[in-house]
């Protein structure tokens, strides 16, 4: 993959440009990185982060989510995960080099997980079946 003139993400780290460390490093590859989310929310939440600061790896990296996502729940250390975005300020998005955010999930985590990733905007819409129960 060319550079263009674009720092790497492990250069980045070590620059402090963003707030990953080397510490929470999981796995270091030539296209993405895992880290180990600072602020999780729950164990095991990680974070795919592509080597360059381009959006073009965002398929791949929902595709090692994914993967990994999977494998956890065969090992039995989970029982889901969510997989998520926030792209752009208005969605969240703090760190502005594209991430995916890998959120394993057990069972009574949460009252009522229904809706899942419909909850990331706070108007009482994410569990679309709510009202038809009544």
């Amino acid at each position: 993959m060319p550079n263009s003139g674009k720092i790497s993400l492990l250069d980045a780290i070590d620059q402090g440009i963003v707030p990953w460390d080397r510490e929470r490093l999981i796995k270091a590859g030539h296209l993405y990185c895992i880290v180990a989310d600072r602020y999780p929310v729950t164990t095991g939440h990680i974070l795919f982060i592509p080597t360059w600061n381009s959006y073009s790896f965002i398929n791949m990296l929902f595709g090692a989510a994914y993967d990994h996502g999977s494998a956890m729940m065969e090992r039995g250390d989970c029982d889901g995960f969510n997989i998520g975005l926030n792209c752009g300020a208005a969605s969240g998005q703090t760190v502005m080099w594209p991430h995916v955010h890998l959120i394993p999930r057990r069972t009574g985590d949460c009252a009522d997980p229904r809706g899942g990733v419909r909850h990331c905007v706070p108007n009482g819409l994410g569990n679309y079946l709510k009202d038809t129960e009544k």
